[in-house]
């Protein structure tokens, strides 16, 4: 009997050699296996500029002559897997995708098999536009080999170097606070001041019947609540570099509510959150904040109001840019730490009953170069030489006075890195027909 060899076998074979060159065509290495295969066609090895990674991942191959994949669409397909390749493929200590290449229009995507997926969930849902082989998403495929579990390992991102700058400002504090004995809890202290005549503030704490701030109590209404005569300024070193860890959280806490107080003319706190945000001058206003960025003066909307989609009369929430302040103490020099998010709010004021997901959305769209920029704007907002154009705008508005700045913020650190972080490091994309309608670095 004459042999024959099929049409699948010979599309087969094709189809692995076009994939090995897809491969190749990206930069990285890609071994067929044997006849032998029970389920892995071949193992591509991450590389970077010609060096190899020694990160594998497991290929399989699914090739056609011609023909519409199932429930094919101009946007995607799905695939159903077999169950025999599901369970062999769960025992694989590497991560495994299927590479679907199509010959007719030399067309390549692919999926991953989820590891943690039910074994009866089987199906693939590949999208033609964020699914294609090509050099646009090796990035997404280095970052499978970083292990789901434990500490993992860093794989690189692909691609030529950025400077990076540290979401962190050296602060220079006072050479001088004050300290005094005081008969009253922290809580009865604010009683007593939120009944006081004089103007309150609240840019002090008390802990063990010890009270500490940067301003002399004897200059303020805070004079109710301490002992007149017990009123000593000391060193602020004495206390800022205290060897003793405890002494370092009540610095730090003192420094929290200075910063709230001398940023209160502008920025709100949300205490559920442990936050400061923007202010909004109005009920449903925009509010805009001038700085200067790394390169040219620019603008930011801090307070942004977002209509309801289906009654454009209707707000349908108000967004403020925020940072969630921590300070630390790193080889004797302190720092705050600026961690960039939203408050959400139905009009400027009142908190949004549904801000939980509204913050998950935005966040979800942020990529490195948002990130960045607000840690910039931030540090021009606290540094008061940048701060002056906005204060003369809130004094146009009759805001308040703007509160004495015992706290001064440094530039934050600015580092090299050999490469740049793939904007898909910073989260998942968004469908096409879930993107919000604003864009744009602060949009």
């Amino acid at each position: 009997m004459t042999k024959n060899i099929t049409d699948n076998q010979i599309t087969g074979e094709i189809g692995e050699n076009e994939v090995r060159g897809r491969f190749l065509t990206m930069g990285w290495q890609f071994d067929c296996r044997s006849r032998l295969e029970a389920g892995i066609d071949g193992i591509a090895e991450v590389m970077n500029d010609g060096q190899p990674m020694a990160r594998m991942i497991a290929v399989q191959i699914k090739s056609t002559k011609e023909g519409r994949y199932t429930s094919e669409t101009d946007s995607g397909f799905t695939y159903l897997l077999r169950p025999g390749d599901v369970a062999y493929w769960k025992g694989s200590n590497l991560p495994v995708i299927v590479v679907f290449y199509r010959h007719s229009d030399h067309s390549f995507y692919w999926k991953e098999v989820p590891r943690e997926a039910d074994p009866g969930d089987r199906r693939l849902n590949i999208d033609k536009a964020a699914d294609v082989l090509d050099a646009s998403t090796a990035n997404r495929l280095a970052a499978l080999t970083v292990p789901k579990k434990g500490l993992g390992y860093y794989v690189p991102p692909l691609g030529g170097g950025e400077d990076a700058i540290v979401n962190m400002l050296p602060v220079t504090v006072p050479s001088e606070m004050f300290i005094a004995s005081t008969p009253y809890s922290h809580k009865r202290a604010l009683s007593i001041i939120l009944e006081a005549d004089d103007p309150k503030r609240f840019d002090w704490i008390i802990y063990e019947g010890v009270f500490w701030s940067f301003h002399d109590p004897r200059t303020s209404s805070c004079i109710e609540i301490v002992d007149e005569d017990q009123v000593e300024a000391i060193d602020t070193a004495d206390l800022a570099f205290h060897d003793d860890v405890d002494e370092q959280n009540k610095f730090s806490f003192l420094l929290r509510q200075a910063l709230r107080y001398q940023t209160e003319s502008d920025l709100n706190w949300d205490k559920e959150h442990r936050a400061l945000y923007f202010r909004a001058h109005d009920r449903n206003t925009q509010r805009t904040f001038a700085y200067k960025s790394t390169k040219k003066h620019t603008d930011a909307d801090v307070v942004s109001v977002f209509m309801d989609k289906n009654d454009e009369k209707r707000v349908s929430f108000v967004r403020h840019h925020a940072f969630i302040p921590r300070f630390e103490l790193m080889e004797d020099r302190w720092y705050l730490i600026v961690t960039p998010t939203y408050h959400f709010t139905t009009n400027g004021f009142s908190p949004h009953p549904f801000a939980a997901p509204l913050l998950s959305g935005k966040k979800r769209l942020d990529k490195s170069a948002a990130l960045r920029g607000q840690v910039i704007m931030w540090h021009r907002y606290l540094t008061d030489g940048d701060r002056i154009a906005e204060r003369n705008e809130m004094d146009l508005f009759g805001g308040e006075e703007p509160s004495e700045a015992f706290l001064k913020f440094g530039s934050p650190p600015s580092i090299h890195l050999d490469v740049r972080v793939p904007e898909d490091a910073w989260g998942t994309e968004k469908k096409k027909d879930d993107a919000p309608e604003d864009e744009g670095l602060f949009g």
